[in-house]
């Protein structure tokens, strides 16, 4: 069997009604798959669950609420007997300079992109452990790798999941269960939608990235069914870079957009 092969495994993506989110969905269904599809969107959600077909399951929950991630977890659990696979991708965002931050923008941050993960990963680690395995992917980014402007709030949540995913690989390892991250560049989704208009963004995006062209969410799809698979059995603790090498080859001057 390809090593690849996620065949006769379950496994839960938040954030999933668009963006990465659907499209890791749809590459963990084609790898075989079942998957737990998990958004606030539900129309979006069943949308994404037609285009699989190893019987999904549509989760709606806005994980902003203290309560959601349990829920979710237990109804996974309920309706699935396990998750395989856990991908916390489900994020919110900001693109503001630190002095126009304020409270409740800083808590709705670190609820979404740090809270909600670790809670569902608290609440399934029970049942990976007695199955002696399992594979934890969360969503970081390029601002928790590198200094970006006006996203200090962002990046620190980025940066905080992946701490949280090194020390929970060296909790979890002798379980059997593996904790990655993978740390986006500049991705051509909808959230990138109102920069892409601003005249020269494109361009400057492309000149910062070594490979010359945006990140597609397939291509970050791609690299968390690696994870998720055998073939990554002897990676944890991790944060992958696939920003097209953005992360190690950046314009000190320049800067990102």
């Amino acid at each position: 069997m390809p090593t690849h092969s996620l065949d006769q495994r379950t496994a839960l993506v938040t954030g999933a009604s668009r963006g990465i989110g659907a499209a890791t969905a749809r590459a963990l269904d084609d790898a075989g798959a079942r998957v737990a599809l998990v958004a606030r969107d539900l129309d979006a959600l069943a949308e994404v669950a037609r285009s699989l077909n190893h019987e999904p399951l549509v989760i709606r929950a806005d994980l902003a609420e203290a309560d959601a991630p349990l829920n979710v977890a237990t109804t996974a659990l309920k309706e699935m007997g396990h998750v395989d696979v856990l991908v916390n991708n489900a994020a919110s965002a900001a693109r503001l300079a630190t002095s126009d931050l304020d409270a409740a923008l800083i808590d709705n941050l670190l609820a979404v992109n740090v809270r909600a993960p670790l809670l569902l990963i608290g609440a399934l680690i029970p049942s990976m452990t007695a199955r002696g395995s399992g594979s934890i992917i969360n969503l970081s980014s390029i601002s928790g790798v590198l200094g970006t402007p006006r996203r200090s709030a962002y990046g620190a949540t980025k940066g905080a999941i992946d701490a949280a995913t090194r020390s929970l690989a060296i909790e979890l390892g002798p379980s059997g269960i593996r904790v990655n991250s993978v740390a986006p560049g500049v991705v051509d989704t909808a959230l990138w939608a109102r920069n892409k208009a601003v005249e020269g963004v494109v361009e400057l995006v492309e000149s910062q990235t070594p490979l010359r062209r945006w990140a597609t969410p397939e291509d970050i799809a791609d690299v968390i069914v690696f994870l998720a698979s055998d073939a990554a059995r002897f990676i944890t603790g991790e944060t992958i870079c696939v920003d097209g090498g953005m992360a190690h080859t950046f314009d000190l001057y320049g800067g990102p957009v």
